[in-house]
């Protein structure tokens, strides 16, 4: 029996999510794209004076499969993970973590200075700061006394 517990917000979706999941928990299938609302990477942007920074999780990658793009307005995340060497597909017992290649592109809020751009990645974590265009940042206009 389904308890309401007082603060808590009543989402049939979630519900429904739930219940699906459980009756899938025997089934040997891997059923990408089934769930079109978790993309993967997750991603945070954070907004600074100067700059943005984006943090992608992406464990399991090798940085060398991993390309960052940025044009007009977009920032694209490219990838390719690779399933573990001693796994075969019909080994699986249970399967979340899909492998193969993948891709997140995100829309800019603001112009972004290219050619100052830098990534790092570290512990399955990828840093991405995108300095802000010399000609999007705030500056000062002097206000004149007279004609």
């Amino acid at each position: 029996m389904a308890v309401f517990r007082w603060g808590q917000s009543w989402d049939p979706f979630r519900d429904l999510e739930r219940e699906v999941d459980r009756l899938l928990q025997g089934v040997h299938l891997t059923l990408h794209g089934v769930r079109p609302g978790r993309r993967f990477p997750q991603v945070n942007l954070l907004e600074s004076e100067y700059c943005y920074v984006l943090t992608a999780e992406i464990p399991g990658v090798d940085p060398r499969q991993i390309e960052v793009t940025t044009a007009s307005g977009y920032l694209t995340i490219k990838g390719n993970r690779t399933p573990p060497e001693e796994a075969r597909e019909d080994s699986f017992r249970r399967q979340e973590r899909f492998h193969g290649p993948w891709q997140r592109t995100i829309q800019l809020p603001e112009r972004v200075d290219e050619d100052q751009m830098k990534a790092d990645y570290s512990a399955g974590v990828l840093r991405v700061t995108l300095p802000k265009a010399p000609s999007s940042l705030p500056r000062q206009i002097a206000v004149n006394e007279g004609p």
